[in-house]
């Protein structure tokens, strides 16, 4: 269990009170965000066009990311839907691989990705975070989301991506 989940843990604890009171408290559980103007995916973008992507540690870990776009659409579907309650994975219905989330950035900004970049790098990078942030495997399914009949526009990661980047 890392940094992460323990606030994620403790945040949900205190939502609970509300919800032993009788409010409905929907507890957003938000994947790697995909978006061209911040977040994770920004940070990747200059890398990537340099040909300087690749893999994280050993590539196999699983992100499970969402789109701007679609993330917008969860919370409204969220706020408009009083079935929805408790804990919500706000993540596209595929996970990625680091190494298929890699090869698939690189594919859509037309290049190479073989610079790998080993665990130790990481986390000379971002220290103890690196873990939780890059190195952990999160293959999260959004079953709530769909049980109530959300519809994403982009399940997909290529597709994601290429909508992401022509905003």
């Amino acid at each position: 269990v890392g940094f992460l989940s323990e606030v994620c843990a403790e945040w949900e604890a205190a939502a609970q009170q509300a919800s032993d009171l009788g409010i409905r408290v929907v507890n957003v559980r938000i994947g790697i965000v995909l978006a061209r103007q911040g977040g994770a995916l920004a940070k990747m973008l200059l890398p990537f066009r340099l040909g300087l992507g690749g893999n994280v540690g050993n590539g196999r870990q699983y992100w499970s990311w969402i789109g701007l776009h679609d993330l917008v659409r969860v919370l409204m579907f969220c706020l408009q839907n009083d079935q929805v309650r408790g804990p919500v994975n706000a993540v596209a219905p595929n996970a990625s691989t680091n190494a298929e989330f890699t090869r698939t950035l690189g594919r859509v900004l037309h290049r190479p990705t073989i610079f790998p970049m080993p665990a130790f790098a990481a986390r000379l990078a971002l220290g103890e975070m690196a873990n939780d942030l890059l190195l952990a495997s999160t293959r999260v399914v959004p079953g709530q989301l769909t049980e109530h009949g959300f519809q994403f526009e982009y399940p997909e990661l290529a597709d994601c991506l290429k909508f992401e980047l022509s905003r």
